[in-house]
């Protein structure tokens, strides 16, 4: 029996109050993409080293590898030598370093799952995706890779767009759009002219497979002049005008999209593409 007045420590909840109870926050704006901060940076390690019980001798080896640097021979003490010589790398080396990092993380927790049934990889994936949303940074860890994350909308559109090409057995189509949104993930710079060029040609493997010839949304537009509003007609051969000025389907020196533009772009298409397999004439 316990002595009056004596603490009793008990074992913390596996999770903390938010997530048991289901609590979220309304994802923020997202705000940062050209950067990784340096809470996002402290984040990292100390989700590794507090929630997945990692040895900083091991995060030095993966952080050393994704930066290709020697390990500082010198330091042999997990704590506190190892230790800083990792959070002084980590704080240095460049923003886009940092998501190669959690790719290069994720990896290694797969490997480990996959050899002691356990469940590192989902656990971490879910940590580094909720900071993401919860501080408005426009990445996200999807199958081990970091891409490319827009608001709810543009990830709805897109998604759904997938969905609807691969159900519909327009598989060229719906991986126009994936690489598309690799495109905008590019780092340390997007590719955004790719990424227009690649949404707009997911529309015609669209037209393609309807009309069973190759066919630009232009000329399908002027072939049924019924099938959209005249104000929807005129949008989106806007957005294919836009394309082209822009040099993003024809390659014209000098010009390139802005990220905003590019992502605009992307999910306008990926409507279509969805409008298209579900509407069109038989």
């Amino acid at each position: 029996m316990a002595d009056r007045g004596s603490v009793q420590f008990m074992k913390p909840p596996s999770q903390p109050f938010s997530k048991r109870r289901g609590f979220s926050s309304q994802p923020k704006e997202i705000i940062i993409r050209e950067d990784a901060p340096k809470n996002l940076r402290t984040f990292v390690l100390l989700t590794v080293k507090d929630e997945l019980g990692f040895q900083w001798s091991l995060l030095r080896q993966v952080l050393c590898q994704v930066l290709r640097e020697l390990p500082d021979e010198n330091n042999w003490t997990e704590d506190p030598n190892i230790r800083y010589e990792v959070e002084d790398l980590l704080t240095a080396c460049d923003w886009f370093k940092v998501y190669d990092f959690i790719e290069a993380l994720h990896v290694h927790f797969a490997e480990c799952d996959h050899d002691t049934d356990s469940s590192f990889a989902p656990r971490f994936a879910d940590e580094i995706n909720s900071f993401f949303i919860e501080k408005g940074i426009g990445w996200q860890l999807v199958n081990g890779a970091v891409e490319m994350r827009g608001d709810e909308a543009f990830e709805g559109t897109v998604k759904t767009a997938v969905a609807v090409l691969e159900r519909n057995e327009k598989p060229t189509a719906a991986g126009h759009l994936r690489f598309s949104i690799a495109a905008l993930s590019a780092r340390p710079k997007a590719n955004t002219s790719g990424a227009v060029a690649l949404a707009t040609n997911a529309v015609e493997c669209v037209l393609g497979k309807i009309t069973g010839q190759a066919m630009t949304l232009g000329k399908y537009l002027d072939k049924h002049p019924s099938l959209f509003h005249p104000a929807l007609k005129k949008g989106l051969d806007g957005v294919y005008g836009y394309a082209s000025d822009e040099g993003a389907r024809h390659g014209k020196e000098g010009t390139e999209p802005t990220a905003e533009e590019a992502e605009f772009t992307v999910a306008v298409c990926a409507a279509t593409c969805t409008l298209l397999t579900r509407t069109h004439p038989k």
